[in-house]
């Protein structure tokens, strides 16, 4: 590259290049030579990387100078420019869908960013270079991956042939401070008569499940409740990828397991239920029931394991209750539909619905109880609702049946 200013876009990513390049060489060759440990640490590249850029013959903007030297490092032992947005803790969802359209959830709404990859193979990468930690790959014969960042962030990628205009990388970024209900009130997520009533059902050990669609604040939400769950109890979570941070003195985490590269040694959450009802637990909790796991939970809450919680995808209280039904019979046991609402109807004890509304507030909109009064049919009870018109949260005051 001549001498003179850096005035481009081009030239500069072309300048990090050739620098970037140059340093992985050296290291890798003093690492060969047994002078130097990999990864070395952040701090050593920095000031590495800052001799390097400040020897340049072109003529750098301070500016430029830190966002080359910061863009070499997040290459090395970062994940590039994902670098800047996974350290914003307003950024609750990063989504790249090509190298040059990158995405982010702030505050419930949806925008785009100044960030882009140089090309896909920049992109795929990054993918791989979050993916190799925990053993995952992938391919062209496993073209999609879930993955955990190391602060517990919550990442799926996509390549082709399954993407079809190149690779896409989601990530669900984990909140550093754990939901409480207090957090839960300042947010407006819930207001404190609501929190006062979760509170005492915990306390009481009452059953319930979380519904709400995808991005509406359920795991929050049940990580709030797990905070109210007293120390004297033994609680064991169960989830895909770990994202509950909940401070007990007695707690056991267990996460499921995908299939290896060649599709074996997979451990499904219905598998860790089953092994968790062995572990003489209080209280499980599974960050979310899918499938036949359904049926194991409702057996737990029904044989002495009340206040047990989980959560689920669905519209409303009703539809929560209908997609019970269907997940147990995905279980694959015979059992007439009279039967399953009785064992719902004795397991459940309180529905909480939770909606994201239209500018991006998390609310439950929700709180039923579960009439226990007649096992025939499962009938909710309303105790909480928001009331869209006026944005507030309202109790019932007279409790009304309500068939579902």
């Amino acid at each position: 590259m001549s001498e003179g200013p850096v005035e481009s876009r081009q030239e500069l990513q072309a300048l990090e290049d050739e620098i970037h390049q140059r340093i992985s060489s050296a290291l890798e060759k003093e690492a060969e030579g047994g002078n130097l440990q990999l990864p070395p640490s952040r701090e050593f590249l920095m000031r590495r990387v800052e001799r390097v850029v400040e020897s340049q013959p072109q003529i750098l903007s301070l500016e430029q100078r830190a966002l080359l030297t910061r863009a070499i490092v997040d290459r090395i032992v970062g994940f590039g420019p994902l670098e800047l947005l996974l350290e914003d803790p307003t950024i609750s969802e990063i989504m790249v869908n090509d190298p040059e359209n990158v995405f982010i959830e702030r505050d419930g709404r949806i925008e785009q960013v100044d960030v882009r990859f140089r090309d896909e193979t920049h992109l795929r990468h990054v993918i791989d270079r979050i993916v190799a930690p925990i053993g995952r790959r992938i391919d062209e014969s496993s073209p999609l991956v879930d993955a955990r960042l190391p602060d517990g962030s919550r990442v799926n990628a996509i390549i082709p042939p399954l993407a079809i205009e190149g690779p896409v990388l989601t990530i669900r970024k984990f909140s550093r401070q754990p939901f409480t209900l207090e957090r839960l009130v300042s947010l407006g997520t819930i207001d404190v008569q609501m929190a006062d009533f979760l509170t005492k059902c915990v306390h009481n050990r009452m059953s319930m499940i979380i519904s709400g669609g995808t991005g509406s604040g359920k795991t929050s939400t049940l990580n709030a409740l797990g905070f109210c769950i007293q120390s004297g109890e033994r609680i064991i979570t169960i989830e895909d990828s770990a994202e509950l941070q909940l401070d007990h003195p007695h707690l056991v985490s267990l996460e499921s397991r995908p299939p290896n590269i060649e599709g074996e040694g997979e451990i499904p959450i219905r598998t860790l239920v089953r092994n968790a009802l062995r572990m003489r637990p209080d209280r499980i909790i599974v960050g979310e029931v899918r499938g036949g796991e359904a049926f194991d939970m409702l057996q737990a809450m029904n044989t002495g394991h009340r206040g047990s919680m989980t959560t689920l995808h669905a519209n409303s209280p009703d539809d929560a209750l209908i997609r019970l039904e269907s997940m147990v019979l995905m279980a694959g046991f015979d059992m007439p539909v009279s039967a399953i609402r009785r064992m719902i109807a004795g397991a459940i004890e309180i529905v909480v619905q939770q909606d994201r509304l239209p500018d991006g507030r998390r609310v439950i909109t929700a709180i039923m109880s579960v009439d226990r009064s007649n096992l025939e049919q499962v009938d909710l009870i309303p105790r909480f609702f928001y009331n869209v018109r006026k944005g507030k949260h309202q109790a019932v005051k007279l409790a009304t049946k309500k068939k579902s």
